[in-house]
């Protein structure tokens, strides 16, 4: 999450994210995010943040 988060919000690409924090790899990363988005985490997220 923490990976995913630091590149939505930083710009970077997903191969340049720093190995410093600990996320693994940019690309697993970006896999671990089409599959989350896939599985509709990501709008519960927001359902449950709204309310």
């Amino acid at each position: 999450m923490t990976g995913i988060l630091f590149v939505l919000r930083s710009g970077v690409p997903w191969e340049m994210l720093p190995a410093e924090m600990g996320c693994g790899c940019g690309m697993s990363c970006w896999r671990r995010l089409r599959d989350w988005q896939a599985a509709g985490v990501w709008a519960r997220l927001h359902q449950v943040l709204l309310e």
